[in-house]
């Protein structure tokens, strides 16, 4: 009897994922696009860096001027996500968004990569441990990392521009720069990091009015969360082996097939199997599997051009800012250094 039950589930289970391989083929096509964008502001996904060579990723996009350096008080718990957040405004007014748990460490270090080369990102800084007053009695998310008297444990804070202002989300399939080699050389940037989270809920659109040498308003597109770096490929069976991950990221394939025309690569991948149990999630992984491939050859090549200005030092830098220890260090920038020669050498 129990033979014949196992049989019914594995037979259902192959159903359920023929059912679902064959939606994601189809693609993600339906829902509105560029949700809250402005009608009159110029769309800007990339710009490009005045000095590759000259920037610094220890800081990062809000420089050393911007870096968290004083006393923080709590504001609310913020509930969206997967990972325990809440906000904080400092002794300045500034507010600022407290990440805490897996993200924290590679998602400090993939925003200054990512800027690097000419692409907006979130100004995050990393903090062994910060001092957070009026702290309440418990969080509902993260109170392992929360010690005596208000010390919180490994943070990345978010720092919020004064302005800003988020109008939206935009989708991978239907924006203003498909077909463009900057919107190819992002889809590079996420697999050269191993972003597998490329749902578009994560990618986000900012309106500025009076932007820093621009005759108008623009809306900023970006992926506004980079957590999901520097692990596996994929979905996996654990947060621990697919964010932040070093024998994750070393290990895992980055290019999948080039040809004389087009580049494969092989983020994201499809999630691990025990993700099935959960039809609608899987399906959503399944239909994000076409972002990495079929990206032009010379789009490629654009980005890597970019990526190669890049030192050695810069490199490390980015993942010294995250909080990573000396061999960690060295080891994330060992793989990131041999993708950029295997974009180089394509």
């Amino acid at each position: 009897m129990r033979s014949k039950q196992r049989a019914a589930a594995l037979s259902a289970a192959l159903t359920l994922l023929l059912a679902v391989t064959a939606a994601a083929k189809s693609g993600n096509k339906t829902g509105k696009s560029d949700e809250g964008a402005s009608a009159k502001a110029k769309p800007v996904l990339w710009v490009q860096p005045d000095d590759i060579k000259a920037r610094n990723l220890f800081y990062g996009p809000g420089g050393e001027a911007h870096a968290p350096h004083t006393t923080y008080t709590f504001d609310e718990e913020d509930m969206n996500g997967t990972s325990p957040k809440f906000i904080v405004h400092d002794e300045n007014g500034v507010k600022w968004k407290v990440k805490l748990a897996q993200e924290v460490h590679p998602e400090t270090a993939a925003t200054r990569l990512v800027w690097a080369v000419g692409y907006s990102t979130n100004e995050d800084y990393y903090l062994p441990s910060m001092q957070v007053e009026n702290m309440p009695p418990r969080l509902r998310r993260g109170q392992n990392f929360v010690g005596p008297a208000g010390t919180v444990h490994e943070v990345r804070l978010k720092r919020y521009l004064e302005g800003e202002k988020k109008i939206g989300n935009w989708r991978w399939r239907d924006n203003p720069f498909v077909g463009t080699k900057e919107l190819s050389g992002l889809k590079v940037m996420m697999a050269l990091i191993n972003n597998w989270d490329l749902k578009d809920s994560n990618n986000s659109v900012y309106h500025e009015k009076h932007p820093d040498g621009s005759d108008g308003p623009e809306d900023i597109y970006m992926v506004s969360d980079l957590g999901a770096s520097f692990g596996t490929t994929g979905f996996s069976w654990t947060q621990k082996i697919s964010k932040g991950n070093l024998n994750s990221y070393r290990h895992s394939k980055f290019i999948r097939k080039a040809t004389s025309d087009h580049v494969d690569f092989n983020v994201p991948t499809r999630a691990s199997l025990i993700h099935i149990f959960d039809p609608p999630e899987y399906w959503r992984r399944l239909t994000l599997l076409w972002i990495g491939k079929g990206i032009p050859r010379a789009d490629v090549e654009w980005i890597a051009g970019l990526l190669e200005q890049l030192s050695p030092d810069q490199i490390r830098d980015a993942f010294r800012a995250a909080g990573y220890q000396p061999d960690e260090v060295e080891g994330f920038s060992k793989v990131v250094e041999n993708r950029i020669a295997q974009l180089r050498d394509l």
